[in-house]
């Protein structure tokens, strides 16, 4: 015999379960929700503490940076100040100052002439002096004066390098090198192949400079290989950053002195991107589109 369930006795046991479990499901709901919230305003504080610390660091740097510019510029104007004080006497202050200027300022300004009108002063000097012990002093001062020089030289050429190719060429002063050619390069760079030719047109051993031409053959994308001629004179007190001639594409190509001695001169060619120019360098408006047309044509 089955034994006979009532539907209204199933009926009120669901309703019995829906009255206990309506409650913890509304207490679900209210945790889930409560959760939500707390883990939406812990988003919310940590994005708000991520911009307030943002802020608080880029008004640091910019506080920053602008107490360095403002220490600069004193540093500045205080320096060449002295070097346009025509009341100057004192080689060994401007031989210091120099020094100020060239390792804070080297990047922006070209201080070639400063070197060089110092350097004359130097030997006009020692020329004059009779003193053994001056004389031994303005030599001191010469060695100053191209020991920061190549210094900064070196310095540059590490970043250029970097970014650039570089190759070495030796002069060989035994002989008399005016007229000599020496060894044909081809670097490349960007997939643009440059090839140079270095001619030594005259070697003065006083002031140890070294006048050369220079042949650069580069591609242009218009009108194909391109020969850029030029002719100058390198010294110590030439800085690959603020010294170097204009190439095809935004790049650059500079000449440095790295050693001088009786028996050879050593020079250093590098070919580099003209974004590593000095600050004083800006590029040329076709040079900035020019590059951004490239950049765009390889990201398609």
């Amino acid at each position: 015999m089955s034994e006979h369930i009532d539907p209204a006795d199933h009926k009120d046991t669901w309703d019995k379960v829906q009255i206990v479990l309506a409650p913890v499901g509304g207490l679900f709901t209210a945790i889930a929700i409560a959760l939500f919230g707390f883990i939406t305003s812990s988003k919310q504080d940590e994005r708000q503490a991520l911009d307030s610390n943002t802020r608080l660091y880029s008004e640091l740097m910019s506080r920053r940076e602008e107490s360095e510019s403002a220490l600069r510029k004193d540093m500045l104007v205080s320096i060449i100040s002295s070097f346009l004080n025509p009341d100057r006497t004192n080689l060994n202050n401007d031989v210091l100052s120099l020094e100020l200027l060239a390792y804070n300022f080297h990047e922006s300004l070209n201080l070639k002439p400063l070197f060089l009108d110092l350097m004359r002063r130097i030997k006009y000097a020692e020329a004059i002096e009779q003193s053994p012990e001056k004389k031994a002093s303005y030599a001191g001062y010469q060695e100053r004066l191209e020991g920061v020089a190549r210094e900064i030289a070196r310095k540059q050429m590490i970043v250029l390098e970097g970014a650039g190719k570089r190759f070495d060429r030796t002069i060989d002063l035994s002989t008399d090198p005016d007229g000599t050619t020496l060894e044909h390069a081809t670097l490349t760079l960007d997939s643009v192949q440059t090839d140079l030719d270095i001619d030594v047109v005259h070697v003065d051993r006083e002031t140890r400079e070294v006048v050369v031409s220079v042949s650069i053959e580069t591609p242009d994308p218009a009108q194909g290989r391109q020969t850029k001629v030029a002719t100058f004179t390198v010294s110590f007190f030439d800085f690959p950053m603020i010294d170097n001639l204009r190439l095809a594409q935004g790049q650059r190509c500079a000449l440095v002195l790295t050693n001088f001695s009786d028996h050879s001169a050593d020079l250093t060619a590098v070919l580099f991107p003209g974004a590593y120019a000095s600050l004083k360098e800006k590029p040329y408006y076709n040079e900035v589109l020019e590059s951004v047309l490239n950049a765009s044509k390889t990201k398609r």
